[in-house]
Formats: structure tokens, C-alpha cells, sequence
């Protein structure tokens, strides 16, 4: 059993005060508990808040270079100890080792990239109309919560608590209960790093913990990525005195044009939908296809999709690992069903797995034609390996059915004009556009965040000029002779 050791508050490891706690099973074999966590309480959340609102000064104090030499040291030690984490990671969530060194190297080129916005902070000089001086500065929030999904429980919280960190706050930290053990090698990077105990809090758990930390008036930001439905909650929750940063589902569409080159449309589509098992907020889940290219292209899609070797992330060979959890198996499997009920035609996986991977949940990825775009399949994030083909006779009609959803994080193209490529990324409805490439996968210095249901807008994530806004407060200072 992987060494979860709780919650961290004011300084201390310790359980829930209730003694709740979760186990965590791998999800390549159930059979096997890989952790058992705090399932914590309100009073553990409004515990925690208050230890880091009491305990946040004085690293909100610090000189920008101390604040980001301890995230840089934290970034240190994380690319030490890269290989074990990510093993742990692929036992804890599921990917497969290939896709968890990913996310274990990327981390800590996150917090660097925040170290150095720790440097960047500054305000503003302004010629007042009479004598005197007036200026800006910027401040910290004070509490900032941070509620981080299972699917990158590394990548996506470095990229809420490095910022928050770098521009003197305090931070909770509440990630998935899916993912305890992530959430906690972070905490203990940044706290060897040289982040006070009093800066800092993790709050293992679920929807009880995380609703008390919304809630609390003494947090002065939320930050957040999950589904819709989460996000709209902690919005009505939070109220107008809390900054909500609200990233949120998506219904990723690509568009293959009559010119496009089919070969590389399908390596497209195939590692933008059956990466990480489907499991990403920016994954392929519709295809719309010219109807002069559309038989041509699904073959080559189902070669694809029948060549992904299914199995645990740690075995030589495989690159399609187990979906996170048992819900998302079964949630997957009644997306099937439901597909086939609005008429859908599966064109694959369905076929039987073998014995072997009935102890983990594992699903075949998925594809369908014949789908209507108003259908469930079409609409609804299925957050799974499950795509979904549309036939277009025009680059118009391709447009519309892309934008006929109520999520516009990332949208993609395949295409040889240049011409429809930029017309594409004027029309479509996303905050994210890709030309040619997967709609997955976003560089490290650009801003990322999606519009409609995708994404609150009021803050963009990861990169741009309104990043670290979010968690700083501007104040504006008049001085007379």
C-alpha cells in the first residue's frame, strides 16, 4: 500500500477528525489497494482554511526571489524522484508509463515557469493632476482554494498552486479523492522546497470537504477543473466576494476537410480521442468528415483503434491503460447503449475482452457513425474512449455541427488550405484551435481555457497576461506632498 499520510493542516499529518477514511484500488487490477486516504469533513476543511489564513503572511512577505527559489527547489526535487512518481502514478490513476513520465517531467517545468512569474510581478506609475505621487501595487488574494481533477492530478495542480504560491498566497489544496497520493507528493515537493507550513494545507476528500471550502468567507479565491456541473455549483456557492476560476468539460470536435492527408487525420484523431484512455478535458470526442473522404478515413481509424494494445501501464508494450474508476467504466458502458438507442452505428469496441483484464476496468475504444448531432452522444461529455463520427457535404455545414454544442474548449482542423484553416479558427466556437494537430496537448507558456460551458472566462489558466491577476489584487496608492 502506497504511503498516504492524510491530511496536512497547520503544520501536521494527520487523519480526518471524524477517523472517515477512502481506499484507492489500482484500476488496472481492484484487486489491489493501493491507498486509503482521509474522506474529510467540513470541520477538517474550515480547520484547514484557518490555519493558512492565520499563516500565510509571512511567506506573502517574502521577497519575490525567495518565493521563487522554493518553487524552483521544489521543482528540483520532483525531477529527482520523477521515476518512482511516475509509477506511483500509473498504480494510482491508470495511465500507462509512457503518459505518467510525461506529466511527471512537465510538473516541474510548471513550477519553474511560475518561479519566474514571481519575478514578473509589478504595478504602475501614474502622472496624477496635481502635486503628488500616484502608484499601484500588487498584492496576494490571502486564501486561495485550489480543487484539482484526477486526470493530470500533477500537471493541472502545479498549474493552480505554482501561480498562487509564486504571488504570496495560501493555498488549500483539495485534490480528487481519486488521486490522494499525487495530490500529497506535490505538498511534500513544495514543503521541502521551502514553503512554510503556514502557506499551505491539503485536504484529502470529497464533495463534503470541497463544498465547506467554497463556502468559507475567509478564501478569498476558487480555483477549479472538472465537469460542468461541479463548476456550477462551486460558482452559485462562492458568491460575488470570491474570484471563481471555473475550467470545465468539453465536446472536442475535428474537422477533416476533402484535401486533408488521411493518414495523418487519423494519427490525429486517434491520439487526440484513445490518449490517456480518452480521459482528457481537450480529448477528440466528434469527427466531421467531407462525405467524400469519410469511408476512406474511418478505416483508417479503425485500423488504429484495433492496433491499441490494452493492459496495466506498467507492462511492456501497452499504450491504452484502465479508465480511472469502476463509475467511469460503467458510465462509458451506458454511453453505449444510449448511442446505439438514438440510432448510432458501433463500428468498434464491442469486441470481448480478454479474461485477464476483467479485474480492471478497461473499455475497447469506441466508434460510431451514423450519429446525430443533436443526439446524447453528441452533447454530453462522455469523458471516455468513445468517438463519435458526423458527415459534412461542405466546409459550412462542417462548421455549424462543430459549433452545435453547449462546450467550446478546443476544436481542430485537418486540412491542406490555409485559407480554411484561418477561416476555421475565426468561426469556430472554442477557446483553444487546432491546425493539424491533436486537439489535445497545450504549450506550457500560452494561455489555455475554453468558452461556453467549457470555462467561466474571467481568468485564462496555465499562461497569458491575465494569469497571475487572478491571484493578486490591484491597489491603488495616492501621495500627497
Amino acid at each position: 500500500m502506497n504511503p498516504v499520510k492524510g491530511n496536512f493542516i497547520a503544520g501536521e499529518w494527520a487523519g480526518s477528525a471524524s477517523g472517515r477514511t477512502a481506499e484507492r484500488r489500482n484500476p488496472a487490477d481492484e484487486r489491489e489497494v493501493v491507498g486509503e486516504a482521509p474522506d474529510s469533513t467540513a470541520d477538517d476543511a474550515r480547520a484547514a482554511v484557518g490555519a493558512v489564513s492565520d499563516g500565510y503572511r509571512e511567506w506573502a512577505r517574502r521577497s519575490p526571489e525567495a518565493r521563487a527559489r522554493a518553487l524552483e527547489q521544489a521543482a528540483d526535487i520532483m525531477e529527482r524522484g520523477a521515476d518512482q512518481l511516475a509509477v506511483e502514478l500509473v498504480r494510482e490513476e491508470g495511465k500507462t508509463l509512457s503518459e505518467a513520465r510525461m506529466e511527471a517531467t512537465r510538473t516541474p517545468a510548471n513550477l519553474r515557469f511560475y518561479a519566474g512569474e514571481a519575478l514578473r510581478l509589478a504595478g504602475q506609475t501614474f502622472q496624477p493632476a496635481g502635486e503628488g505621487l500616484v502608484f499601484s501595487s500588487r498584492e496576494p488574494v490571502g486564501v486561495v482554494v485550489a480543487i484539482t481533477p484526477w486526470n493530470f492530478p500533477l500537471n493541472i495542480a502545479a498549474r493552480k498552486l505554482g501561480p498562487a504560491l509564486a504571488a504570496g498566497n495560501g493555498v488549500v489544496f483539495k485534490p480528487s479523492e481519486v488521486t490522494p497520493l499525487m495530490g500529497q507528493r506535490l505538498v511534500e515537493a513544495l514543503l521541502e522546497g521551502g514553503v512554510p507550513a503556514g502557506a499551505l494545507a491539503l485536504v484529502q476528500g470529497g464533495a463534503e470537504a470541497g463544498a465547506a471550502l467554497v463556502d468559507d468567507e475567509r478564501v478569498g479565491a476558487v480555483t477549479f477543473t472538472g465537469s460542468y456541473l461541479v463548476g456550477s455549483a462551486i460558482h452559485r456557492a462562492a458568491g460575488p466576494a470570491k474570484r471563481c476560476q471555473l475550467e470545465m468539460g468539453g465536446k472536442n470536435a475535428v474537422v477533416v476537410l476533402d484535401d486533408a492527408d488521411l493518414d495523418q487525420a487519423a494519427d490525429i484523431i486517434d491520439r487526440g480521442a484513445f490518449g490517456l484512455s480518452g480521459q482528457a478535458c481537450t480529448g477528440t470526442s466528434r469527427v466531421i468528415v467531407h462525405d467524400a473522404v469519410h469511408e476512406e478515413l474511418l478505416k483508417r481509424l479503425l485500423e488504429r483503434a484495433r492496433r491499441r494494445r490494452l493492459g496495466n501501464g506498467l507492462d511492456d508494450g501497452v499504450d491504452f491503460g484502465p479508465l480511472a474508476t469502476r463509475g467511469q467504466l460503467e458510465k462509458v458502458h451506458r454511453y453505449l447503449e444510449k448511442a446505439i438507442a438514438d440510432g448510432g452505428r458501433l463500428q468498434s469496441g464491442d469486441e470481448p475482452l480478454p479474461d485477464a483484464l476483467a479485474v480492471g476496468y478497461f473499455a475497447r475504444p469506441a466508434i460510431f457513425t451514423d450519429v446525430e448531432s443533436s443526439s446524447r452522444l453528441a452533447q454530453q461529455e462522455v469523458f471516455g474512449p468513445v468517438l463519435s463520427m458526423h458527415r459534412a457535404s461542405s466546409f459550412e455545414e462542417a462548421v455549424e455541427i462543430a459549433n452545435h454544442s453547449e462546450y467550446g474548449l478546443s476544436a481542430g482542423i485537418v486540412t491542406g488550405s490555409l485559407e480554411r484553416a484561418l477561416r476555421f479558427a475565426r468561426e469556430v466556437e472554442a477557446g483553444v484551435v487546432k491546425v493539424n494537430q491533436p486537439t489535445t496537448g497545450v504549450a506550457i507558456n500560452a494561455p489555455f481555457g475554453g468558452i461556453k460551458h467549457s470555462s467561466s472566462q474571467t481568468y485564462k489558466e496555465q499562461a497569458g497576461d491575465t494569469m497571475m491577476k487572478f491571484y493578486t489584487i490591484d491597489k491603488t496608492v495616492y501621495i500627497g506632498t
